[in-house]
């Protein structure tokens, strides 16, 4: 991809500013593409959260990733935190806002849990108006994410791929692929994510997602707590190749080890995009969605919210 997608630019690999690595982000300044930042993190911070962000925003592109919009949610729109969004996002010269297809609370109380839609016709049109709204607020696309998840609705009447094309075309607006969530969600629902990723809208596709995950046996939970797997490599590959490209980021947001080692993580997806034969995944490396407990990690399940600062 050489050219801008929906006016957003390819940025490289990028890493999720963490406030651990600060000391090593301000004595070093390594030679990152991009840093992604948790919005909920500086939006009402004037400290020293604050500074760091002020000078990596000075040094490299910066993209906000929000986890309190609940764009599903049946609350109203909180335009206070949209106008803070907005005028985090000009002083920082974030490159793009994004934040999930999701819902986080209920008559104003937030769950700090990323929790799933059901994927129906009406939920579908709530959506739409709703992005609409917030794209006019901040005056720019919104991005938005695919969630990991762990339990269906009776009420769906679509797949996720099929619900995020059609929201992304009616409310044009832009997709972070995360491909990990992708796999954690197949194993968990019994579904391909070879098709999920073939029939997302590529060409809305801006940025996308990679982490580790826990493997609890009968499901996986999204905890960003460890390097990534090889079949969500072969699936970022397959992604990469019918995208034309996309700007890529590495989430590590429990146990986190030493800056070097995450950047580490997220320069493999060179080595994974060169190979051949590009973005196949192989019968040994495709996910056994009925055998999920032979990829078991000794870690605790945890939800991944905010980054406490």
């Amino acid at each position: 991809m050489t050219e801008p997608r929906l006016g957003h630019p390819l940025l490289g690999l990028g890493v999720g500013l963490r406030s651990v690595h600060y000391p090593f982000l301000l004595e070093h300044e390594p030679a990152v593409d991009w840093f992604e930042i948790i919005s909920e993190n500086y939006i009402d911070s004037q400290g020293r959260p604050r500074y760091v962000l002020d000078q990596i925003a000075e040094r490299y592109p910066v993209v906000m990733h929000g986890v309190s919009l609940s764009i599903g949610s049946s609350d109203p729109l909180d335009f206070d935190y949209l106008g803070k969004l907005k005028a985090l996002a000009g002083e920082i010269n974030a490159r793009w806002v994004s934040d999930h297809l999701c819902w986080t609370g209920v008559a104003g109380r937030n769950s700090h849990d990323l929790l799933p839609v059901p994927l129906n016709e009406t939920v579908l049109a709530h959506v739409v108006d709703r992005i609409r709204i917030v794209q006019e607020v901040l005056e720019r696309p919104l991005v938005l994410e695919n969630p990991s998840s762990y339990v269906t609705f009776a009420a769906s009447t679509m797949p996720e791929w099929e619900f995020l094309t059609r929201m992304a075309e009616e409310a044009d607006c832009g997709l972070l692929l995360d491909v990990n969530n992708v796999y954690v969600s197949s194993v968990n629902h019994d579904f391909d994510p070879l098709e999920y990723i073939e029939n997302v809208p590529h060409e809305r596709v801006v940025q996308c997602h990679l982490a580790g995950h826990t493997n609890m046996g009968t499901h996986i939970v999204d905890t960003h707590d460890g390097p990534v797997i090889d079949p969500v490599w072969n699936l970022y590959a397959h992604a990469h190749r019918l995208t034309g490209g996309m700007s890529t980021l590495l989430e590590w947001d429990s146990s986190i080890p030493s800056f070097p080692e995450v950047h580490a993580e997220v320069l493999k997806a060179r080595q994974v995009i060169s190979r051949e034969p590009h973005g196949v995944v192989t019968q040994e490396t495709a996910p056994d969605h009925g055998a999920a407990k032979s990829e078991a990690v000794p870690h605790p399940a945890v939800f991944v919210t905010a980054e406490a600062e």
